[in-house]
This record gives structure tokens, sequence and C-alpha cells, in this order.
């Protein structure tokens, strides 16, 4: 745990703490294998983004150490109108799955975007 605390990144030491501690499936081990972690690198959430035609509503916490991803993939939905990226002020990555009041910003925001766009 040591090691964890002292990674400079919240998304880590939170997702260790959510992922391992607190939310931890009991069949899982919290370890990559490498094809998997190479998987992961190589893969770009982005591509053809542009055929999404859909209403698209991107969620990130104001404080998440991947808004930047959100941000950078929002311009490239280019094949819809109806879309926004939406800001949860003062959350990170993780607090966005489990913390009640991010949550429930979240699930408002979603109810009231796709009532208004579908």
């Amino acid at each position: 745990m040591r090691r964890i605390a002292a990674l400079p990144f919240e998304m880590y030491r939170q997702g260790y703490e959510y992922y391992w501690k607190t939310h931890a499936h009991p069949g899982a081990n919290f370890k990559y294998t490498t094809s998997s972690l190479l998987d992961l690198m190589r893969c770009d959430a982005t591509h053809l983004i542009e055929v999404i035609d859909k209403p698209l509503l991107m969620i990130a916490g104001s404080k998440a150490d991947s808004l930047y991803m959100s941000e950078d993939a929002f311009p490239k939905a280019s094949g819809t109108q109806d879309k926004e990226l939406f800001k949860i002020e003062g959350a990170t990555h993780i607090e966005t799955y489990w913390v009640p009041k991010y949550v429930d910003v979240a699930m408002y925001k979603l109810t009231t975007f796709y009532a208004k766009t579908l």
C-alpha cells in the first residue's frame, strides 16, 4: 500500500482503494496480464467516434486525472449536434463511480439530457 500511496496520480490511489479494497469482485486478482495491458495501451477510444450520430453525453469529474481524454474526444464526435461534455464539479474519476453526491449529479444529468434528446 505504501507504493500506491506514493503515486502522484489520484486516479491510481483511488482506483486501488475502489477496485481492490472496497468494491473488489471476489474473483478479481487486481493484476493485468501482459496481453491485456498491451491492448489497453493500444486502445484508441476515439477511433471512429465521428460516426456516432445519436445524442451523446460525456460525463467527467472536474478534478479527474482523465478529464483531458474527454476534452480531447468531445470535438472529435462530429457526427452529432446533440452532444454535451458535462463536468461534475469537484469529482475525481473514481469518485464519479460511487460517491453518492457525485452519482446523484450524474444520474440527474443523464435523466434530463436523454429525456430532452431521445
